[in-house]
């Protein structure tokens, strides 16, 4: 069985907040995917306990290669997405917790990028402990749903390479 997780925080005032669009991009795409193979995890924990939901669905080391984790990316800009693999947490608290709690890096992430950018693309983060967190906990505006939901597109057919073709064709595709 396939597990793809898309990390947020349950619950109605976090529904449309920049620090859910693991749980939004994974509602998106799992109405464009349709293989019974693949489960689509929207975990019921917050964001910092999230492992909590993970573990206990992937039971051995060899289901990590089926794992794929989605979750935003304040380092990216809006609309755009990385795939990658065996990396740290880079100080995602969500991810972070499914690392501690699977005791493993070996297992695909889908960054999703929330960030405003320049007309050159480059990235215009908050700068700060507390505007970081206003700005992650913050709701997107109507256009910026419409530019998630654009990627959502994206980011079902690298999901698809993924399983189908493999990790390094989708990483050359999409990255």
């Amino acid at each position: 069985m396939k597990l793809i997780v898309g990390l947020g925080n349950p619950g109605e005032e976090y529904k449309n907040t920049r620090h859910n669009t693991g749980r939004i991009m994974v509602g998106l795409i799992e109405k464009k995917i349709n293989n019974q193979k693949i489960k689509f995890l929207l975990p019921d924990t917050f964001m910092n306990k999230s492992g909590k939901a993970v573990a206990p669905l992937v039971k051995a080391k060899k289901d990590l290669k089926d794992l794929i984790v989605i979750y935003d990316d304040i380092d990216l800009p809006l609309g755009k997405m990385k795939i990658s693999f065996n990396r740290s947490s880079g100080g995602h608290n969500g991810l972070g917790s499914v690392i501690k709690a699977l005791k493993s890096e070996e297992f695909l992430r889908i960054r999703v990028g929330i960030s405003p950018a320049t007309p050159k693309g480059l990235v215009k983060k908050p700068h700060g402990e507390k505007a970081v967190i206003n700005f992650i906990l913050g709701e997107f505006k109507k256009s910026e749903l419409e530019t998630l939901k654009k990627l959502s597109k994206k980011v079902a057919e690298a999901v698809e390479v993924i399983f189908i073709e493999g990790v390094p064709k989708a990483m050359s595709l999409y990255n």
